[in-house]
């Protein structure tokens, strides 16, 4: 099976001599869910940013096949690549209807509508509040509108940022619940960056753990079934700063 993406030697500078990510590589397969781990610092938030084109990094970053790293923002949703930051980053002052079609800029009339209509079925929290202001959501419901948001470009690939960043566990397992209900149910792919391994291992398939910039582990969904497991790898790979992940 081919790969849906594929990065290899990806380095991310700020500046002439600050280096967040080193030489690092992965891929993605088609429908997969790939996540990345670390403590903060670690380079999970410059490698999304890189891949959404948001930043300029060296290496090779391919998607279907084909090479997208001299491509703009722009150009690489249009290719199926949506980039959602952490700490939601919604337009406040707009309705929920209108940060919802902002999404979805690129897409016809008929492809809004229809996935607008998708999104509301998804997230039935904002769907009654679909004309108010997107300020006046919860945490949790702001959060959902920025994985609605990003649906409505139409992706291949989520780049899915700190979800359960600032959110109170009950609504983390709900939004999680919501990702796993869109995995099992389309074509969508998802890089997920989490600093919780316990609700990452609810959705991903496989873990890549960052130390620095680097790539220093990898483990598949079925190694990490049990809190002693996950306690070994918090051990190995993310020191006293995972202590909170397990």
């Amino acid at each position: 099976m081919t790969d849906l993406l594929a990065v290899r030697d990806l380095s991310v500078f700020y500046g002439a001599r600050a280096q967040a990510v080193e030489r690092v590589s992965f891929t993605v397969a088609p429908r997969a869910v790939v996540a990345l781990l670390g403590a903060n610092g670690a380079g999970k938030s410059s490698i999304m940013k890189a891949l959404a084109g948001l930043i300029p990094a060296r290496g090779e970053i391919l998607f279907e096949g084909a090479p997208v790293g001299a491509l703009t923002t722009r150009q690489r949703v249009a290719r199926g690549i949506v980039y959602v930051p952490e700490g939601r980053a919604i337009v406040g002052s707009l309705t929920v209807r209108e940060n919802l079609v902002l999404g979805g800029y690129q897409a016809t009339a008929v492809q809004r509508r229809e996935r607008m209509a998708m999104v509301l079925d998804l997230f039935p929290e904002i769907a009654p509040r679909v004309d108010g202001a997107a300020w006046k959501l919860s945490g949790g419901e702001q959060q959902m509108l920025a994985i609605g948001r990003g649906l409505m470009a139409g992706p291949k690939l989520l780049l899915l940022d700190e979800p359960s960043l600032g959110l109170a566990p009950l609504l983390v397992r709900r939004v999680f619940d919501r990702l796993a209900g869109i995995r099992r149910d389309g074509e969508l792919a998802i890089v997920l960056v989490e600093q919780n391994l316990q609700m990452t291992m609810r959705l991903a398939d496989g873990v890549h753990f960052l130390r620095s910039g680097r790539l220093v582990g990898h483990r598949h969904r079925d190694d990490l079934q049990t809190r002693a497991a996950r306690q070994e790898v918090i051990d190995a790979y993310l020191g006293a700063a995972g202590q909170h992940a397990a």
